[in-house]
């Protein structure tokens, strides 16, 4: 028995590939639920009615989908690239303390900049703080063949380590009664509410936008078709042509830029301080969501959507019928193994001998 390569993958097979695996993945879930003693239809349906049964159960989903959204698309084009950034959490977190540096300068003020400016000044230090993080193990992987997963997901603990130091210190927020968090953004920096007395904020609006934007870099552009051809084969592309070396580099600022702006927006538009457990493994969970999405941008909003509702429909199922909410890390990453047994036969086909 031998694995051979398909040389075209069907699009209905594609789509229905993801399905399939979620469908899987809620059949293997279901057993643990048994094995918890609680009934799987009851289980099932509050988890579904606490993530998008109500205006306020959408609203939760929506903003814990938006640093997804933009972790998920961080992986998703770095992935196309076949650059594996497995750092977004770093960068994510490397992002928000960069706009906190920029956006709680003197005291919170700012140096009393106008709020507009210094809101661009903090989205673009956050970008760029993301960016030039994953900047270092591409050209390692480019120039010397380093893996970059091993140094992206160290990378990770360095700047978790980084940030404690800098709450604990010099950033440190003397009025928080000795707890390690940052100074408080101004209002004026902070995102406005899509929805009044909710959660949710115009950061959702951002990150529908960048998928957009992405998914028509990926489509329509030059550079688009560079990220394809070195992530289909790295030799070829070179062969014919493709400069791989700056396509790489490119992938790594886009795709790191992506992650430090999910920090900067989760600041201004949820928390207003830096803390070190602000993000639960968006980083993390952002390669499962691209997985899901099969790569492709716009997918990457449903898949955050669903692993959203997944993590906020949790703590709704753990307060009624007593599981844990540790079944919903369970689901997320049964999902992505799923879903890549799930993708295998669409690209590959058994051959007998």
């Amino acid at each position: 028995m031998r694995l051979e390569k398909r040389s075209h993958s069907s699009s209905l097979a594609l789509a229905l590939a993801p399905l399939g695996a979620v469908a899987f993945t809620l059949l293997i879930s279901a057993l643990l639920v048994l094995w918890a003693g609680a009934p799987v239809g009851q289980t099932y349906g509050v988890l579904v009615k606490g993530g998008f049964g109500s205006v306020f159960a959408w609203s939760e989903t929506l903003t814990r989908a938006i640093p997804l959204m933009l972790t998920g698309l961080a992986a998703a084009v770095a992935f196309k690239a076949r650059l594996f950034n497995i750092g977004a959490e770093g960068q994510l977190y490397v992002g928000a303390l960069a706009a906190v540096a920029v956006g709680g300068l003197h005291g919170g003020t700012g140096f009393d900049l106008p709020p507009a400016l210094l809101f661009g000044l903090m989205m673009l230090a956050a970008a760029l703080a993301g960016a030039l993080l994953l900047l270092g193990p591409a050209l390692l992987k480019a120039r010397l063949g380093v893996d970059e997963v091993v140094t992206t997901l160290l990378l990770n603990f360095i700047v978790l380590l980084l940030v404690s130091l800098m709450l604990d210190g010099p950033m440190k927020d003397p009025t928080a009664m000795g707890w390690p968090q940052s100074v408080a953004l101004l209002g004026d920096l902070e995102l406005a509410k899509l929805i009044p007395q909710t959660r949710v904020h115009t950061g959702l609006l951002w990150a529908c936008a960048l998928a957009v934007g992405l998914w028509a870099l990926m489509k329509y552009t030059v550079l688009g078709f560079d990220i394809r051809a070195v992530g289909a084969n790295a030799r070829a592309a070179a062969f014919a042509g493709v400069p791989v070396t700056r396509t790489v580099v490119l992938v790594a600022l886009l795709s790191g830029g992506l992650a430090g702006l999910a920090g900067a927006i989760e600041v201004a538009g949820r928390t207003s301080y830096l803390t070190l457990d602000m993000s639960p493994g968006y980083g993390y969970s952002g390669i499962v969501i691209a997985m899901l999405a099969g790569l492709h941008p716009l997918g990457v909003v449903a898949g955050s959507v669903f692993v959203a509702g997944v993590l906020v429909g949790a703590d709704s199922m753990s307060r009624v019928v007593g599981v844990p909410t540790y079944i919903a890390d369970v689901i997320v990453a049964a999902s992505l193994i799923s879903v890549l047994v799930a993708t295998l036969p669409t690209q590959y086909r058994v051959r007998w001998q």
